[in-house]
């Protein structure tokens, strides 16, 4: 069988721990080729330990040697980097959020579209059994038209206290650009990709920016902390259907919460636990799911599905131009915060695909 050569850009935790674990799992279908990142260094040291054979200080060396690359470094860099190597002629999958800004996704997506090539992001939350399963119920006919959604990714006193999670201009922003974007994905993509219309929002960094820092994650800079660590906004789309978010590295709250729930015209449905909700036969009834034990993980998942697609055998489970309205809806909240007004899409910028 044909392999695909891999490079991979950024030698960071995300590429550690996630995604050569999996690209590992998928030796009969993939090489891992070859890593850069601007430390040297660490770049050879996680070479050495997964044998990785080369390591390139230039990354449009490598893109001269791969297939396909995986870019896992700052947010700031997604664009130009991904840029760069679809015009090599390299299938890209770009970790999340896709970029900092709607206009560098729309350059990715222009970028992809010249070269032909597979430009996929990195929003796992999808292949997670809970949202496959979600999918086909709604896909079915389950719970009909989804009108309501409601997001809740919350964590209790989590600031990463690692990396550069918490610069501003490396990262776009705080809880919301880099955890609140998996289940705003998430969401869209379970009510079909709706076309927001209009966007509210606010942002806050009250509880980061005091000086008694209680953290589960590490210590940070509280003086110099200027990205948000709570965020809500309230999204309407073009098909009159509506979606609640709420996001925080660091609430005061009991404990973590990721929930996920649809209202549907017919029936609605929650992700953890998984339960679809219904009113029939004269009787109100949730049916929960029992799971079977399987084997495959969401990011062994996530790199099947991305080399599959480099190989021509599948499509992208997440397609840039669902990326870029996740970006779009986050710039909004963070403008709309910024203004204290609603930020309304005219015509032109909805329909960018």
């Amino acid at each position: 069988m044909e392999k695909i050569k891999l490079g991979i850009v950024g030698a960071g935790g995300i590429s550690r721990d996630r995604h050569i674990p999996a690209f590992q799992k998928l030796q009969d279908k993939v090489v891992l080729y070859g890593i850069q990142d601007i430390e040297e260094l660490r770049a050879k040291d996680l070479a050495l330990k997964n044998n990785i054979a080369h390591v390139f200080t230039n990354y449009h060396d490598m893109f001269q040697e791969v297939d396909a690359v995986l870019v896992a470094t700052p947010n700031k860099f997604h664009a130009e980097i991904t840029i760069a190597a679809l015009e090599a002629g390299c299938h890209v999958l770009c970790e999340k959020p896709m970029a900092i800004t709607t206009a560098e996704c729309e350059a990715m997506i222009e970028a992809a579209s010249k070269a032909g090539k597979v430009l996929s992001i990195a929003y796992h939350y999808r292949f997670m059994r809970e949202a496959q399963a979600a999918k086909v119920v709604i896909q079915q006919g389950e719970i009909g038209l989804p009108y309501v959604g409601r997001v809740q990714a919350l964590r209790r006193r989590k600031v990463p206290g690692w990396g550069l999670f918490t610069n501003k201009e490396l990262q776009g922003g705080g809880g919301l650009i880099d955890y609140g974007c998996h289940l705003l994905d998430l969401a869209l993509w379970l009510m079909g990709d709706p076309e927001p219309i209009e966007i509210s929002g606010t942002t806050y960094n009250y509880i980061s920016k005091g000086h008694e820092q209680v953290n589960q994650w590490g210590k940070f800079d509280s003086t110099t902390f200027d990205v948000d660590d709570h965020a809500t906004g309230y999204i309407k789309f073009a098909n009159g259907a509506s979606l609640l978010l709420e996001t925080s590295w660091a609430a005061n709250i009991r404990g973590d919460a990721n929930t996920l729930s649809l209202s549907g015209t017919d029936g609605g449905l929650d992700l953890w636990p998984f339960t679809l909700n219904k009113a029939k036969y004269g009787m109100l009834l949730n049916s929960e799911a029992e799971w079977i034990p399987g084997d495959e993980t969401p990011d062994v998942q996530q790199a099947e599905n991305f080399v599959d697609s480099c190989l021509g055998y599948s499509e992208p489970l997440v397609k840039p131009y669902e990326a870029l309205k996740v970006s779009k809806i986050i710039e909004a909240i963070y403008k709309s915060s910024e203004s204290g007004k609603s930020i309304h899409l005219d015509l032109k910028e909805r329909e960018i695909t």
